[in-house]
């Protein structure tokens, strides 16, 4: 039950800033729809802003499937970096220092860590992002105050759909929601955000001692 619910706590956290380019399959990729001269427009001004951004912190606020809410903060340093400070009662911690990602849940006294290679989190992080390319987007609609794009995505840690809003103005990320495969959604606001800001590299930084400590119990 930990590893699942591991994976499915890296697949929200994956999305909270911004599941940009989810580890789509190669089968998804292939089916990838033609894009209108609008939508391809759309989405390039997108990718612009966000390779714009290289420091990213805020807050958030996550609903649950369930109709739970919880709130935090987030820290963001491309390329590779990441930390979600979920408030209590939440007691998760996830952090990506540049080669993994860690989720530790104090609530059950566990550490489970990936490589950020086999992670969705790889694309949010990586150097340049390219919608157009590392997803599989299926609609794009835009309004006189919103940008909103849905993409399909099928990786290791989720499988369903993902729909980003965006002002349509400066092409901001303000809420999210993630589909799973049971058809169960988890939304994301977040609010507060300060672009390219100072970031400090305590932030990023993995306890590997302590995972080495409980997998040795």
């Amino acid at each position: 039950m930990t590893f699942i619910r591991s994976h499915r706590i890296l697949s929200w956290s994956a999305a909270i800033v911004l599941t940009l380019a989810a580890a789509l399959s190669p089968a998804a990729a292939q089916q990838r729809v033609p894009l209108s001269p609008q939508e391809q427009e759309t989405l390039n001004e997108v990718n612009t802003y966000f390779n714009s951004v290289k420091t990213m912190h805020g807050d958030f606020v996550q609903f649950g499937p369930e109709g739970g809410q919880v709130e935090g903060k987030f820290y963001l340093e491309r390329p590779g970096k990441i930390r979600f400070y979920y408030n209590p009662p939440a007691q998760l911690d996830i952090i990506a220092d540049g080669k993994s990602v860690s989720v530790l849940d104090r609530k059950v006294q566990t550490q489970d860590i990936w490589p950020l290679s086999e992670t969705p989190l790889r694309f949010l992080l990586a150097e340049q992002i390219d919608l157009t390319k590392d997803t599989n987007v299926v609609g794009v609609v835009v309004e006189p105050d919103l940008v909103t794009v849905v993409v399909e995505d099928q990786t290791t840690f989720n499988s369903g759909k993902l729909t980003l809003i965006f002002d349509a103005q400066t092409f901001d990320l303000k809420q999210w929601t993630v589909t799973d495969a049971q058809g169960m959604d988890t939304s994301v606001a977040i609010y507060n955000v300060t672009a390219n800001g100072p970031s400090n590299p305590k932030l990023f930084v993995i306890d590997y001692l302590a995972a080495a400590r409980q997998n040795r119990n």
